[in-house]
């Protein structure tokens, strides 16, 4: 196991190593839910290409239908940037040794993960009852941030049943499921069941599930018009659909599977941050850190904070006045304001 262990880690140094030179051809990952369908439009539209080409780099942005698994790529090195939360960086890139940085905070879930009852019933109506979510994502920690406000813990259900979310559905409109977590679309598709029931969504704990697009530090430190094009590209969309460019909303609204109205009803549900400056203030709040150390202790709790993780502090996340919680010795994952702040001050 020590042997094998010892290989990982060189092979993350060699991912990590080829990722920081410099270099002019750049690939990011995303996953489908509202608030990264602009990723994919970036694509389509060319706004992602006019931008890159602006700092004479390219950037390709791919869809991978698997939130899991375009994470696990971007940790092994295949590619340089990937739409995910606040936790799931935690657990997956900074806990096994990617040195990440939050290049852009897009938003925050404000009620776009629920927690799905099939059925009536209430959170503590949940206890000996199996439960299906994409095991120790954000769902799961909204679920036990759910079950600590009524009194239970993960204990007292029959258990959680690992589910994708590309399986998700169909998983609701089996029998044998009782209870689901999951994030938009999925949560807009499973409630139009006239027997599915919201019991508790993220919107109880507004600021706590963000909304990310994360990149490879060093990569980022090598190359720091890749950062600039990234945030041109994705400020110049943040414009249009502040001002309801409807035919913008619409595209993503097919690209993810529902018509304008239903996108517009997932958006109401999240918290976005249009203007950059809001992106910024967002980050520099004394409350980040503190959502992050709670973050951490979940992660520390389930046993995915890193492998060995000694105490809830084994990972160390930097903030932009230069504070850190965690390791201050281990810090591999930073919230960095400097390319939003750039577009907040139109200087890209």
């Amino acid at each position: 196991m020590k042997k094998l262990t010892a290989l990982t880690a060189i092979a993350l140094c060699l991912a990590t190593g080829a990722l920081s030179q410099e270099k002019t051809e750049f690939k990011v990952a995303w996953s489908i839910y509202v608030g990264w369908m602009p990723w994919g439009y970036l694509e389509e539209s060319g706004i992602m290409d006019k931008w890159a080409e602006k700092y004479g780099i390219d950037v390709e942005i791919v869809q991978i239908n698997d939130y899991i698994e375009s994470i696990n790529q971007y940790t092994a090195g295949q590619f340089d940037g990937v739409s995910a939360t606040n936790m799931d960086t935690l657990s997956i890139p900074a806990g096994g040794g990617v040195d990440t940085t939050a290049l852009i905070v897009g938003d925050y879930s404000n009620g776009n993960d629920a927690v799905i009852l099939k059925g009536d019933g209430d959170m503590a109506s949940l206890a000996g009852k199996p439960v299906n979510l994409v095991e120790l994502s954000v769902s799961h920690y909204l679920l036990a941030r759910g079950l600590d406000n009524a009194g239970l813990s993960e204990a007292d259900l029959a258990g959680v049943i690992n589910t994708s979310d590309a399986d998700m559905i169909a998983a609701f409109a089996t029998d044998d499921v009782q209870a689901v977590v999951t994030w938009n679309p999925l949560v807009s598709t499973i409630l139009e069941d006239p027997n599915a029931k919201k019991l508790f969504d993220s919107s109880d704990i507004p600021g706590e599930i963000i909304d990310l697009m994360v990149v490879n530090t060093e990569t980022l430190e090598a190359n720091p018009d890749f950062g600039k094009a990234m945030a041109g590209a994705w400020y110049e969309l943040m414009g249009l659909m502040a001002a309801g460019d409807e035919d913008v909303l619409t595209a993503m609204a097919e690209a993810s599977g529902t018509d304008l109205e239903g996108y517009k009803a997932q958006l109401a549900s999240t918290e976005m941050f249009y203007d950059p400056a809001e992106a910024v203030a967002f980050t520099q709040s004394p409350d980040l850190p503190k959502t992050m150390v709670s973050v951490a202790e979940f992660l520390f709790d389930k046993g995915i904070l890193g492998e060995g993780a000694p105490s809830a502090d084994f990972v160390g996340v930097a903030y932009p006045d230069g504070s850190t919680t965690g390791d201050a010795n281990n810090v591999q994952f930073r919230f960095d304001t400097t390319y939003m702040q750039m577009a907040a001050d139109g200087s890209l």
